[in-house]
């Protein structure tokens, strides 16, 4: 009874039609598997483990040249900033050399004028921006002579040319890089009775 009932909830009746293609095998037929020996099993663990160490040292070159790739790109990308911004700064050095020039001459009877105090609120301005970029004035007088950071037009006769004794144009450095070389008069130092004489 309980195999009828069964039956009737499958729907098999345990009869196969006639029709199926039903292949017949033997058990002697049948190819036995092989059999894996202890040998031939820790061969395939040698294998798979040096294939997961190639995979591993594969996996760690190709990280690490990401990362270099990636610290290479962002050397790249500040250098180029590091370029703009010194291009573009140093546009300004003309105009700012201009104002230094126009406050020079400026007689002191005109300083307290509204109009010449504007130009100096100007200029202050303009020397504010450099020094928030990080601009810096190269060393002036009584400096000692760099070939760097000083271009000498001029050497006093007689002198060996330590040292910067006047400045023609300011020089300027944005960090470590040279936005423009300083145009000076090289001499040597001054001696201490030359100081006490001055």
């Amino acid at each position: 009874m309980a195999q009828d009932e069964q039956d009737q909830t499958t729907g098999f009746n345990g009869d196969i039609p006639e029709d199926a293609d039903v292949e017949e095998v033997n058990a002697e037929e049948a190819e036995p598997a092989p059999e894996v020996g202890e040998e031939d099993a820790q061969e395939v663990i040698e294998k798979l483990m040096a294939q997961r160490d190639d995979y591993l040292e594969q996996l760690q070159r190709s990280r690490a040249e990401f990362i270099n790739f990636r610290r290479r790109t962002e050397q790249e990308r500040a250098k180029l900033g590091e370029m703009f911004t010194s291009n573009t700064l140093a546009q300004f050095l003309p105009v700012i050399d201009d104002f230094d020039r126009a406050v020079e001459h400026v007689p002191e009877e005109m300083r307290d004028n509204g109009w010449i105090e504007g130009i100096l609120m100007i200029q202050r301005k303009l020397k504010g921006l450099l020094e928030r970029a990080g601009v810096t004035e190269v060393e002036g007088v009584n400096a000692p002579f760099d070939p760097a950071v000083h271009e000498a037009v001029a050497t006093e006769p007689g002198s060996r040319g330590e040292v910067v004794v006047e400045v023609y144009q300011k020089g300027y450095k944005l960090g470590d890089t040279l936005l423009r070389a300083a145009m000076v008069k090289t001499g040597d130092p001054e001696t201490e009775t030359e100081n006490k004489e001055a």
